[in-house]
């Protein structure tokens, strides 16, 4: 009982040493588990949302639509719980010019439901729910109506087939109709698209322009009132896919062996069926216009044929009568008038020839028998001619057909393909990387300051655990008192390191993201696993430096220990040898001098600790530093034009001709821009359309004319860059890098996410979902936006662009149109406001649906969810900072009880005692800062490596004010020390000091 008393007494004697061990656990665990917890709550709340609106596992595309065959196929594969054929339209309304929408049916089979938010969902013919961002833009309600117009291209590529004669059938109802949707409509709820939970009032991916191949906004009507067999897409739902977090590897695994089916077998069959019946189609309509043709043709033969039977009929009356008078005049001049009259009542019988040259003399000698017979003779001439080009045309279409109709393409892709799933996905995992880094520093520190700690504390004891092994107490007893205090220790700040981190942290990290993303039903979760796995972490480190402190005392005999710990020898240090400075050094400065250097330990802990919080301070401030000056560096620096202006394909003249005609721009450059997706190209059939599970990345596919590749480097700074080490990348030298036809260029941005490089293989995606094999020329440096620059040529050549394969050697004004520059890059005159309130007011025409200034985009870009990252990390590291130097400071001073009383009788004043002892921590303290500030620019390219986010790039940057920041910050912790540390110097009485241990 004695025992446990003394060892109660001796935890009370120590309760700096307690709050220090606790304070510094409490971080850790906060650190280790926050950011985890934080991130986990929102993949958790995020896969719930998920599997509660069903969103499909598998999408599956065609660029010929998809018929009822296909969709059965797709039934049949194995590991299918779930198919949904969907159908859609885009159309266009005004709202401060031309917008536009996707037309959606909503799914009976429970796959890709919006989720409602406001009103309810539409059931009836002409009723719509359409998104919150929707309403935010238009300032419509509940309520309101909505007139809009159908796209004159239908989304669904079946519309292609029948310009070339051949439309899409169907094995069971014979001709597929494009989806029609109606066009008066009534909004009468506001929902969430589950494939897109960004939030509209957040960060967004800022550089991200939609081509004429996507729309501005969602809407989702009911099956009442849609038309159509043909589907646009089918989704599919996975067996088992539920059940696996969809963000784990589990769940990747398991839709991939489902998509590996379609490709090995449906695929290849179902786009051989699809175009046979697309060719069956055709030749059926070729036969049915030869048919209607040749009944045409028969018709109007007939006609002619009647109208020239009776112009034949009216000339061979005139000949008659003519004959007759001539007949009647030659009797006249006979024997007597009875004969005359007997020749007269009958009609001369005249040969063919006769009658013939009777016929031409007649028309000819009357105006309107000749022009009778010449229309007679133009419209057979003009329905010979008709006959004749029609044969020709249905030969010419029989022949062109199989030419005609491409090959059909399936497109299997899995939720990756998704932009709002991935943006989401690599922003908590990128998060979550620096939450698994950052604690690995913080467990060093703490078992640092915990091995000095308790090795002070048991030094401090060793003639007392001398005197308990003496009377028999085992070791391990004498240690448990040391271990007990070390655990208890650690399971208290432990205990609210696990409050801070699953609810203060998680709330804070969530807020932000929230203000990102919408996740309905997210609530804060405990992982008892990690929760305690993250105590246990730390309580085996700070328990073996306490053991390892323990064994280094106990090795001894008790004899040993009860006797007073003989003084360290002195010897001296490399700075006396340096005599020239060493004799210009005072008294007591060369013993400040040797204090610091011969405790070797005191040294490494003290500047070991104070460099390592240094080191996360600027690591935090590295991070801060790099965001912030993103904007900068692609507005002002990369991007070299003022203004970037995009229209839809058919207002792409009228937006030229407004730009030029205001007179602003000083040089410019036509562009094509489309939305796309780059993914990296396995090793097989280049024609593959499967998206990889992994390494896909949402791109903004910029084709350049041929006659203007060179003008591409006046607009954007074209600097080649190869990968660095922590963070770092080589940059080439500016204009060193040109665009050709030999691939494409790609951004940092999305080459560092990706791992591409010059040389590389990818699948690029362009606006209209054809995919295509492209070798990678070179990369581009480009922090923002993930750009890839293509030129005209190649571009026909990956997309099979017909109309623009031969541009590069045309000189004709159509060919350098074959594609249609739907944007344009220029540079303006005047001030950034002018620029910017002109981007604003360009928006307002209805020919321009996307203006741009960067002039804008440098001085708003913000990156908020990274923000809030660094101000937390900065805000725990200034702790572990201040927790460190009050832990050194107090076991600096514990140790030094005798020295302090010493100097003390020597007649040394309270003030002069505290500069000694301060002296000496403030120079520890400068040597850990200089130590920490390279450290922390280390280990904030490290960490800047692991942040692959979606259309960013983290190129480091650290301004030399982070460093001042730092350095003071922490100085300014130590100053904040010496307050806490100067009234126990001050209590050290002398006499009970100096009196002899034994």
């Amino acid at each position: 009982m004695a025992f446990v008393k003394d060892m109660l007494r001796m935890w009370a004697h120590s309760w700096k040493r307690f709050i220090s061990i606790a304070m510094i656990t409490l971080l850790g665990v906060a650190v280790l588990t926050g950011i985890y917890a934080g991130c986990r709550d929102a993949f958790r709340s995020t896969d719930r949302f998920f599997d509660a609106q069903g969103l499909h596992d598998v999408q599956v595309l065609s660029t010929a639509g998809l018929s009822n065959g296909d969709i059965a196929a797709l039934r049949k594969v194995n590991g299918v719980a779930k198919v949904q054929a969907e159908r859609s339209q885009e159309v266009t309304f005004d709202l401060d010019g031309r917008k536009s929408a996707t037309m959606q049916e909503i799914g009976t089979d429970g796959i890709d439901q919006p989720y409602l938010q406001e009103g309810r969902m539409p059931k009836k013919a002409g009723e719509i729910a359409v998104t919150r961002k929707f309403i935010r833009d238009s300032g419509k309600h509940i309520g309101s109506r909505l007139t809009v117009t159908p796209e004159s291209a239908s989304s669904d590529t079946s519309d292609t087939s029948d310009t070339n004669g051949a439309d899409g059938t169907n094995e069971a109802s014979g001709t597929d109709e494009a989806p029609s949707f109606p066009t008066k409509l009534t909004i009468v709820g506001v929902v969430l698209d589950p494939q897109n939970l960004s939030n509209p009032d957040g960060y967004s991916a800022m550089t991200s322009f939609r081509s004429t191949a996507t729309t501005d906004y969602t809407f989702f009507a009911p099956s009442d009132g849609v038309t159509g067999t043909l589907y646009t897409s089918t989704t599919l739902l996975v067996k088992g896919a539920a059940a696996e977090s969809t963000f784990d590897e589990s769940y990747e695994n398991t839709v991939k062996q489902v998509t590996d089916r379609i490709d090995g077998t449906v695929k290849t069959d179902r786009q051989k069926a699809r175009r046979q019946e697309l060719l069956d189609a055709g030749n059926k309509k070729i036969v049915d216009a030869r048919a209607e043709a040749d009944k045409k043709f028969a018709d109007a033969q007939s006609q002619i044929d009647a109208n020239r039977q009776q112009f034949n009929q009216q000339v061979d009356q005139i000949v008659s009568m003519q004959a007759g008078a001539a007949a009647a005049g030659a009797a006249a001049n006979g024997a007597n008038a009875g004969a005359a009259a007997a020749a007269g009542a009958t009609t001369p019988q005249l040969d063919e020839t006769t009658r013939e040259t009777m016929r031409e003399t007649i028309i000819a000698a009357s105006p309107e028998l000749t022009q009778a017979k010449q229309q007679l003779d133009q419209a057979q001439s003009q329905l010979n001619e008709q006959k004749a080009s029609t044969e020709q045309t249905l030969k010419t279409k029989e022949n062109e057909l199989k030419t005609s109709i491409p090959q059909v393409r399936w497109y299997v892709q899995d939720r990756q393909s998704l932009g709002g799933f991935s943006a989401l996905k690599s922003d908590l995992d990128s998060i979550q990387s620096l939450g698994n880094a950052f604690p690995i520093v913080f467990l060093l520190v703490a078992v640092m300051m915990s091995l000095t700690a308790m090795a002070r504390m048991v030094e401090e004891d060793r003639s007392l655990i001398g005197t308990y092994v003496g009377l028999g107490y085992g070791r391990l007893a004498v240690a448990s008192r040391y271990l007990l205090f070390a655990l208890l220790a650690c399971l208290i700040g432990g205990g609210l390191g696990l409050i801070a981190g699953f609810l203060g942290i998680p709330a804070f990290l969530l807020v932000v993201l929230q203000g990102m993303y919408v996740m309905p039903g997210l609530r804060l979760e405990y992982d008892w696993l990690y929760g305690s796995l993250g105590i246990a972490l730390f309580v085996v480190g700070v328990l073996a430096a306490t053991i390892y402190a323990c064994v280094q005392e106990m090795r001894q005999t008790p004899a040993a220990l009860m006797r007073p710990k003989a003084p360290r020898a002195g010897s001296r240090i490399l700075l006396e040898r340096i005599r020239p400075v060493w004799n210009r050094i005072g008294f007591l400065g060369k013993v400040t001098a040797r204090n610091i250097f011969r405790f070797k330990s005191r040294l490494i802990m003290t500047v070991g600790g104070v460099a390592g919080c240094t080191a996360l301070i600027v690591c935090g401030l590295a991070i801060n530093d790099t965001v912030a000056d993103l904007g900068i560096k692609q507005y002002r620096d990369i991007y070299q034009y003022d203004l970037m202006v995009v229209s839809d394909d058919s207002d792409a003249s009228a937006m030229r001709t407004k730009v030029a005609s205001d007179g602003r721009v000083t040089s410019s450059l036509d562009v094509r821009i489309e939305s796309g997706d780059l993914t990296v190209a396995g090793s097989g059939d280049g024609d593959s359309g499967k998206a990889g599970s992994s390494g896909s990345e949402s791109i903004q596919l910029v084709a350049v004319p041929e006659k203007h590749l060179s003008n591409l480097g006046e607009m954007v700074t074209l600097q080649p860059v190869s990968s660095g080490m922590l963070g770092t990348s080589g940059v080439g030298k500016t204009g060193s890098l040109k665009l050709d036809d030999d691939g494409v260029i790609v951004a940092q941005s999305a080459a560092s996410a990706l791992g591409v490089k010059a040389g590389s293989k990818v699948r690029l995606t362009n606006g209209d979902g054809v995919q295509a094999t492209a070798k990678v020329s070179a990369v581009n440096r480009n922090l923002i936006g993930s750009d890839v620059y293509v030129s005209e040529t190649y571009y026909a050549k990956l997309f099979d662009s017909k109309d623009a394969k031969n541009t590069k050697n045309s000189k004709s004004s159509e060919d350098s149109e074959a594609l249609t520059w739907n944007a344009m890059l220029a540079k303006l005159s005047g001030s950034d406001t002018s620029q910017t309130d002109y981007a604003e007011s360009l928006e307002e025409d209805s020919s321009v649906m996307k203006a741009v200034s960067c002039a804008h985009m440098a001085d708003s870009f913000k990156f908020d969810l990274m923000g809030a990252v660094v101000a937390l990390i900065v805000a725990l590291a200034g702790g572990l900072a201040l927790v460190v130097l009050f832990t050194l400071a107090n076991t600096n001073v514990s140790e030094r009880v005798r020295e302090m009383a010493t100097l003390k009788v020597l007649g040394f004043f309270d003030r002069e005692v505290h500069h000694y002892v301060n002296r000496e921590m403030m120079i520890l303290t400068v040597m850990g800062v200089i130590l920490g500030l390279p450290l922390g620019r280390l280990v904030g390219g490290m960490l800047t490596m692991a942040l692959n986010m979606p259309s960013l790039y983290f190129e480091v940057e650290v301004k030399p004010l982070s460093y001042v920041i730092a350095a003071v910050a922490t100085m300014a912790f130590a100053l904040l020390v010496q307050l806490f540390v100067n009234p126990v110097l001050d209590r050290i009485d002398p006499i009970s000091s100096l009196k002899s241990v034994e």
